[in-house]
C-alpha cells in the first residue's frame, strides 16, 4: 500500500492536484495537470508537501500543497475554482479533486493540536495528524449533509436561498445533526425550510462536495401534507413548478441536477402507469 507522505518518482505518470487558498490548478483543457514530472514545466517539489491521494484511471493521484498566490505553478496551468470540473460532468475526476480539496482543508486546518495546543505532526502510514504530546489524532473532517427533490402530483419544489445567485433555484439541503439519522434529518430540515411533510423518502446518489468538506447524500421524496411556509432566514423564494416552466436550475454534474432528473423520470413514470 502506498503511504500517503511517500513522494513520486520523477518517472512515475500521474495526475497532479495542486491547490492552493480553495483553488486548483487546471490546464488548458481544463483538467488537472498529467504526466511525469520529469517531462512537466513544474517546480522542483522539494519544498512543497505532496500527498498521495489515491489512483484514477490506473493513475496515481498526488496533491501537492501550494501557497495563495503562488505563481510556480503558471507554466502548467491557472489557479481555479473546483467548480470548474463540476461542468465536465465527470464524477470520477471531481471525487479526486473533491478528495484533494478536502485534504487540503483537513492540513491546513490541524497545523496545531485542538485539545493542548501543542504542534501537530503528519502519521506516515495514514492520511492523520497526530499531537506527540497529547497523543490526541485527527482525522479528515467529513460534514454530512441531505439533499432531497420533492414532487407534489407533477411539480418539483423548487427554492432560492440567500446564497444562491438572483434567478438559480434549487432543492432543498441540510446538514445532519449530532444523534440524528439522514431520514429525521430530512425530515427535520424540510419541515423548518418550507413547512411541510414528505412521504416515500427514498436513496439516489450520494456527492462530495469540498465547500469545504462535505458529503451530501441525495434523496427523493413526495408531498404528504402542509403548505409552503418558507424559512426567511434560509430561503428568499421558492413554490412547485411544472417541469415545462422549470427556473434556472444547478448544472449538470451537481447532485442536485441528477435529483431533478431522478424526479422528472419519476413523474413521467408515474404518468404511463
Amino acid at each position: 500500500m502506498t503511504k500517503p507522505y511517500q513522494r513520486p518518482s520523477a518517472d512515475e505518470p500521474a495526475w497532479w492536484f495542486i491547490c492552493a487558498g480553495g483553488d486548483i490548478v487546471l490546464d488548458a483543457e481544463g483538467l488537472p495537470p498529467h504526466g511525469r514530472l520529469q517531462d512537466l514545466p513544474l517546480p522542483t517539489l522539494d519544498e512543497y508537501q505532496v500527498i498521495w491521494l489515491g489512483e484514477m484511471r490506473e493513475r496515481s493521484c498526488y496533491l501537492v500543497l501550494a501557497d495563495f498566490g503562488d505563481d510556480a505553478f503558471a507554466a502548467v496551468g491557472e489557479f481555479q475554482s473546483l467548480r470548474a470540473l463540476v461542468a465536465r460532468n465527470d464524477d470520477h475526476l471531481f471525487s479526486m479533486a473533491a478528495r484533494a480539496k478536502q485534504v487540503t482543508e483537513f492540513v491546513n486546518t490541524h497545523r496545531f493540536c485542538g485539545r493542548c495546543g501543542a504542534r501537530m505532526q503528519a502519521v506516515d502510514w495514514e492520511l492523520a495528524m497526530q499531537c506527540n504530546t497529547c497523543q490526541h489524532r485527527c482525522y479528515p473532517r467529513i460534514s454530512p449533509c441531505i439533499i432531497v427533490a420533492i414532487r407534489k402530483d407533477d411539480k418539483i419544489l423548487l427554492a432560492r436561498g440567500s446564497r444562491h445567485r438572483p434567478g438559480l433555484f434549487s432543492v432543498l439541503a441540510g446538514f445532519v445533526e449530532a444523534g440524528e439519522t439522514l431520514e429525521q434529518t430530512l425530515e427535520r430540515e424540510v419541515m423548518e425550510e418550507a413547512g411541510i411533510k414528505v412521504k416515500n423518502i427514498q436513496y439516489v446518489c450520494s456527492q462530495p462536495w469540498p465547500f469545504p468538506n462535505s458529503l451530501m447524500m441525495g434523496f427523493t421524496a413526495e408531498w404528504a401534507s402542509g403548505d409552503l411556509h418558507f424559512d426567511p432566514f434560509e430561503l428568499e423564494e421558492g413554490d412547485w413548478f411544472s417541469f415545462d416552466t422549470l427556473p434556472e436550475t444547478p448544472m449538470a454534474g451537481t447532485i442536485a441536477y441528477k435529483l431533478i432528473e431522478a424526479t422528472k423520470q419519476q413523474i413521467t413514470t408515474a404518468s404511463d402507469s
